[in-house]
């Protein structure tokens, strides 16, 4: 047992030095030259000791417990006192206890939880407290009445460090009082192509931007090297996702980035380099590839650079799952990530696998044992010189017990600024704006009055799909800010989301935009806003015809080609993702009682902004660079600028996936269109329970029940649970019944599958059913998939072309399995073909029409 007492003093840890540490030797190379990054924080001689006495005491298995990290919706505190890992995390979908509305109290009682069962002493883990991981990405987003600051798109339109410094400070705060010890945050990435899914993540496509804002936000939510780093309220930070992850081709989420080792470093590096300066801790890798090779496996970017070159002294932690795509790698096992230079792996479902896996790697000498103690020297390090060893639980610290800093008022404005100085004008003819607030002011489009979506993803929930004002209890909307300040002025609100207003107003206030959506689930193939559905459009116009001008405000994660929208408005203000305090557009569209301007505009485009629908790839200081508002456009109060009529024509032809042979159905996670339905099997009227989340259970609450499990991405797969006698089913369900046209080249359903115990008795699949029952093809799965191994996954295809299916007109249900009995399996990555396969693989299925 090691001693919970340091033999050094806090002081002596937080000695710093205009001379840097002495970095291990760069490797030689014929590429270019990484710049060393001169931090002037020095490592301390006596927790080099206190490192080397932790490490001599610890056994294997002790160590590899300390690099794995699960998460809280798969680990039982049980399981965290039996192996004491070194860290846990939760996800963007998964509070504690599985409240996702739970209170910071609630979170801080489970940090204490978790933080006890590791440094219990009646099992056999190290004894080193655990500390908790959380994606503190636009504030504390994951925790319920959390103040939420503008996404770090919107943020880069303030163009203000300083901003971003305060920010941090605030966001450790909140997450510090819930007991919390580490932010994974913030991201540095540099987009390069607005299809990206996650470009708001992103502060600008400009390096310099990310540059300028990466320390200040490290420094921010860590403290200030040489005043309070690491003390007090001061999170660990993490710098992500490392590196190139917004420069992928055709902005695919996890994708390969294309560029050479000089645009690697120059651009996308950019703000590691003041991260690294301002001490951060933690780096993430990347999910993406660079020019083929995965980054989880990357040794020469994740030792060579990062750690030697650079002289990174913290320790590196994957992102979820990531390892599993390290060639020769899977979800168990990784010996592949862990030699080219992880330090902390991310493992959420599979950690006890993955541990003794590991384990058994390092004592076959696939792993050098150097490797290892490398890894937990890094992360320990790190640990203490934030002081785990000293501070005790969660509860006990000092800045848990300021529970009033959680949303405080402070924070509130703080946010509310932020709004302020986001907001970017693109269009404001005859001066339409700021407008009166003794007015009669119409508020409408469905992002009025709708804080999920002013939010985006990653906001108390991963996606942001399922939210309501509701789960943003301390949030004000933009009709909520509006309204109280024209009815202060003593003027007149309306809202009216379809714009049928009661009664004429002097002025339309329109709030459209994106949906919420997180990382792949915002990959997009077009630019133009409502591709294909341009309801918001035609609201705009219908009330335009209506002799009333027209202010849009823009809720968006990135630019988009909204021509038509602009053409179509008197003014146009692009909001990006506000987060939590709607007040501020408010502060900025609405004049004093005597007319004038309380807040201009400050924003300018950190992002260039699209002429056309197929400029996907537009930034700042391309060859033929044409936006339609340029990098660091912006109008104010006192510009006079006219915009005119711009260009309609679409030109974007991008193929879909249908036009290719593949229509998804459930790949990677749910469309829009579709969700799951459990029934369970009883005739009564409310027998079925549509589910839209990632876990559920069927109406009687027992029979079938549902959760989210990971194959290859996040939360990419559903397990499904049966607990009765009686049959029950699954369905993934068409909201709205589509035509059976749709699917009139399919010719094969493909799924991946897992049992996690041995093949039901029974199992029963039907495909492309209508509301009557009638099916493309029903059949059962109990015999062909009788031999499959539990607890592995398998490629399953059935051919769909073994009958004649006119009869089904429209589809209501893609698929439905339904069995009976207790047991269980999990389904992900499936699919319609237009094309049977050739596939011969062990792990690959075949089903034909004679089964």
């Amino acid at each position: 047992m090691i001693s919970m007492k340091r033999s050094f003093s806090l002081l002596s840890l937080l000695t710093l030095s205009l001379s840097p540490y002495a970095a291990a030797q760069p490797v030689d190379s014929t590429a270019v030259e990484w710049p060393y990054v001169n931090t002037g924080l020095k490592r301390d001689p006596e927790l080099e000791k206190v490192l080397d006495q932790i490490l001599e005491r610890m056994t294997l298995a002790q160590k590899v417990a300390q690099m794995i990290q699960p998460e809280i919706g798969y680990l039982s505190v049980a399981q965290m006192r039996k192996y004491g890992f070194g860290s846990y995390l939760n996800g963007g979908n998964t509070a504690p206890y599985g409240q996702k509305q739970a209170s910071a109290e609630v979170w801080l009682k489970y940090a204490d939880e978790m933080y006890e069962a590791s440094v219990d002493a009646k099992e056999d883990g190290s004894r080193i407290p655990t500390i908790w991981g959380t994606d503190a990405m636009h504030g504390h987003s994951n925790v319920y009445g959390a103040t939420l600051f503008p996404h770090n798109i919107g943020l880069g339109a303030a163009n203000d460090p300083e901003l971003i410094h305060r920010i941090g400070v605030a966001t450790a705060k909140e997450v510090a009082v819930t007991g919390i010890e580490w932010s994974f945050a913030p991201t540095v990435a540099v987009v390069r192509d607005d299809r990206w899914g996650r470009t708001y993540e992103s502060y600008s496509e400009d390096p310099a931007i990310v540059k300028a804002y990466a320390g200040q936000m490290v420094s921010g939510l860590q403290g200030t090297l040489g005043k309070d780093f690491l003390q007090g309220f001061g999170r660990i930070a993490t710098a992500k996702h490392f590196v190139g992850d917004g420069g992928t081709e055709k902005g695919i989420d996890r994708g390969d980035t294309l560029v050479d080792e000089q645009g690697l470093r120059d651009i996308h590096a950019a703000g590691y380099m003041t991260a690294i300066q301002a001490g951060v801790q933690s780096v993430m890798v990347s999910f993406n590839s660079w020019n083929g090779v995965r980054l989880h496996g990357h040794k020469y970017l994740l030792t060579d650079v990062l750690k030697n070159q650079m002289g990174f002294d913290g320790f590196v932690v994957t992102d979820w799952n990531g390892h599993k795509f390290v060639e020769g790698c899977d979800l168990e096992q990784c010996a592949g990530a862990i030699n080219a230079g992880v330090d902390v792996l991310m493992v959420p479902e599979h950690f006890e696998a993955f541990y003794h896996n590991t384990i058994r790697q390092v004592e076959q000498g696939i792993i050098p044992m150097a490797r290892i103690d490398d890894a937990v020297r890094r992360f320990l390090r790190a640990k203490i010189r934030w002081g785990l060893l000293e501070r005790g639980k969660p509860s006990s610290r000092v800045e848990s017990a300021q529970m009033a800093v959680f949303n405080s008022q402070e924070h509130k404005e703080l946010a509310r600024e932020a709004v302020r100085k986001s907001l970017v004008l693109l269009k404001n003819n005859q001066k339409v704006l700021p407008l009166s607030p003794k007015s009669r002011v119409l508020v409408a489009g469905d992002g009025a009055d709708n804080i999920a979506k002013q939010a985006g993803g990653w906001s108390v929930s991963w996606q942001g799909t399922d939210n309501t004002n509701a789960d943003f209890p301390n949030a004000t909307s933009v009709y909520q800010g509006i309204s109280q300040q024209v009815e202060a002025a003593g003027g007149k609100v309306e809202l009216a989301v379809d714009g049928n207003y009661k009664q004429k107003p002097d002025v339309a206030l329109v709030v459209i935009g994106e949906n919420p959506y997180a990382e792949w689930f915002g990959d997009i193939q077009q630019l133009e806003y409502q591709h294909g559905d341009k309801s918001d459009l035609a609201l705009i116009k219908k009330l335009k015809s209506q002799g009333i001008p027209v202010v849009t405000v823009f809720l968006t994660g990135r630019p988009l080609w909204t021509n038509k929208e602009l053409n179509a408005s008197d003014a146009f203000v692009v909001a990006w993702l506000p987060g939590s305090e709607g007040q501020g557009v408010a502060d900025v569209l609405l004049s004093d009682n005597q007319g004038k301007a309380r807040y201009d505009f400050h924003g300018k485009l950190s992002f260039s902004w699209p002429r056309y629908d197929h400029q996907f790839v537009l930034n700042k200081g391309d060859a033929n660079y044409d936006p339609l508002f340029a990098y660091g456009y912006g109008l104010t109060y006192a510009d006079q600028t006219e915009v005119g009529p711009l260009s309609e024509q679409v030109s974007a032809t991008a193929a879909s996936s249908s036009e290719q042979g593949i229509q998804p159905l459930f790949l990677r996670n749910l469309t829009a269109d579709m969700a799951w339905v459990l029934s369970d099997g009883s005739a009564t009227q409310n027998s079925a329970a549509l589910i839209t989340t990632p876990y559920g259970v069927s109406a009687d609450g027992k029979s079938l029940a549902m959760q989210s499990v990971n194959l290859s991405y996040q939360e990419d797969g559903r397990q499904l649970r049966w607990n009765a006698a009686a049959k029950a089913s699954a369905s993934l369900r068409y909201i709205k019944p589509v035509a059976a046209s749709k699917h009139s080249k399919a010719r094969a359903l493909r799924f991946s599958l897992r049992f996690d115990q041995q093949a039901p008795a029974e199992l029963n699949l039907a495909v492309l059913c209508d509301q009557q029952g009638r099916c493309q093809r029903q059949l059962s799965l109990t015999e062909p998939l009788a031999h499959l191994k539990p607890g592995v996954w398998h490629t399953v295809e059935v051919a769909l072309d073994c009958a004649d299916a006119s009869a089904v007109k429209r589809i209501s249900d893609a698929l439905v399995f339904s069995s009976s009995g207790q047991h269980s399996l999990a389904v992900a990555d499936m699919v319609l073909s237009a094309q049977k396969s050739t596939e011969t693989a062990k792990d690959f299925v075949l089903i034909g029409c004679a089964n």
